[in-house]
């Protein structure tokens, strides 16, 4: 393990300043959004045009790889991604901002996929679990210091933009410099949606909605807080607590879900989540301690419901055909984060902030209330039959790192 990581040292710099641009610019767009008075439909636009760019580049993207090589795509989609930065600074415009989205989100989709493939490649099936759980750690913890970083300037000035852009063109050098040979890569085949329909609805129920309220949060949370009438400082502190409760929760959960059947933790953790919104909305009424333990408790709620839901899929298929189904899975989740946006957006247009948590709260009570009707129609998986449970953030490319021994 230790060798490995040694040799993977240059991937996991790059990935870290990856997150940290990538998380930065979602929070900075939604409150210059809010500072140039875009109304909130047009910021759900824009921000549901970064989620169509990337459920393109999860289809191009590894044909592109296939033909042209791991470190031209990396260093072709990174020099796209920092300069699309600027041209928001540049064209405050909500126009050109849509399209700047739907390029970025294309640039960080092929971004995530040579990333992950190339951890796939240094991976063994003894360090597998481990390479994965560090992967996982470091998106989160460059998720949470992109946050941080939106108080070092004003984001009414271009400094931020500047930043951004920096931090992922810094991403293309570790990878690019380094020793290890790229990995071979084949895009691989698909398995229909109809297919994992009916070996597991609620596995592909879950994967929608939790592309629905990660994409609702990531996108939407900055303007949630902003519509209120706090501060752009509160900004960075709301998701990161979003983001810290997902990552502390996520091994405790999946220890559990080890050792019970996969449906019921499903159903526990949305209805937990439905409660967690329920405290946010509370803390919204009466304190921002409360609303910022509401969304601690909603991330360590929600976002294992990812990994939950893929491993429930599995459970369902031959090992063969993990890796195929997860390109499916990818295009689920994504379709979800790609309405989420503009649909809550058209809520809290009309509502206020109590259209973001409403539309969280339906969305977890209605995926627990499927997994109860699947509960008890559906097949239990005994339970050494049931696979162990795939950590992984919520968020992938079409790529996923399973074993296939």
């Amino acid at each position: 393990m230790r060798a490995q990581l040694m040799h993977s040292w240059p991937l996991f710099f790059g990935l870290a300043l990856m997150m940290v641009g990538n998380s930065l610019q979602g929070t900075l767009l939604g409150v210059r959004a809010d500072i140039e008075n875009f109304s909130v439909f047009t910021t759900g636009l824009i921000m549901s045009a970064y989620y169509i760019g990337f459920l393109g580049g999860s289809h191009f993207v590894p044909k592109l790889v296939t033909n042209v090589g791991h470190i031209r795509v990396f260093a072709a989609l990174a020099s796209v991604a920092s300069t699309t930065v600027l041209l928001h600074a540049v064209f405050v415009d909500p126009w050109i901002w849509g399209v700047t989205r739907i390029v970025t989100g294309f640039a960080y989709s092929g971004l995530y996929i040579v990333v992950e493939s190339w951890l796939n490649d240094a991976s063994t099936n003894k360090n597998r679990g481990k390479m994965l759980g560090l992967y996982m750690f470091i998106t989160y913890l460059g998720m949470v210091v992109g946050q941080f970083l939106l108080n070092i300037a004003d984001p009414s000035t271009v400094e931020l933009f500047v930043l951004t852009s920096v931090l992922v063109s810094l991403a293309l050098l570790p990878i690019s410099l380094s020793k290890r040979p790229a990995p071979d890569f084949s895009a691989g085949e698909t398995i229909w949606f109809s297919t994992i329909w009916k070996r597991s609805p609620l596995g592909v129920a879950g994967m929608f909605i939790c592309g629905f309220c990660s994409a609702t949060i990531f996108a939407l949370g900055s303007i949630f807080i902003l519509q209120m009438g706090l501060s752009y400082k509160l900004v960075s502190t709301f998701m990161s607590a979003f983001i810290i409760g997902g990552v502390l929760f996520q091994i405790p959960v999946s220890y559990i879900s080890d050792k019970m059947d996969r449906r019921t933790v499903i159903i526990i953790l949305c209805m937990m989540s439905a409660m967690s919104c329920v405290i946010l909305y509370i803390g919204v009424l009466s304190s921002v301690v409360i609303m910022m333990v509401g969304a601690f408790l909603v991330g360590g709620m929600s976002l294992p419901i990812y990994g939950q839901c893929a491993s429930h899929v599995n459970d369902h298929l031959l090992p063969r055909q993990f890796v195929a189904a997860s390109a499916t899975l990818l295009l689920i989740n994504g379709l979800g984060a790609a309405f989420a946006p503009t649909v809550v957006s058209t809520l809290m247009q009309y509502m206020g902030s109590d259209g973001f948590i409403l539309s969280l709260i339906v969305s977890f009570t209605g995926l627990s209330l499927f997994g109860l009707y699947r509960a008890r129609v559906g097949n239990t998986i005994a339970m050494d039959d049931q696979g162990d449970t795939i950590l992984m953030p919520a968020r992938g490319s079409s790529l996923n790192l399973y074993s296939e021994d």
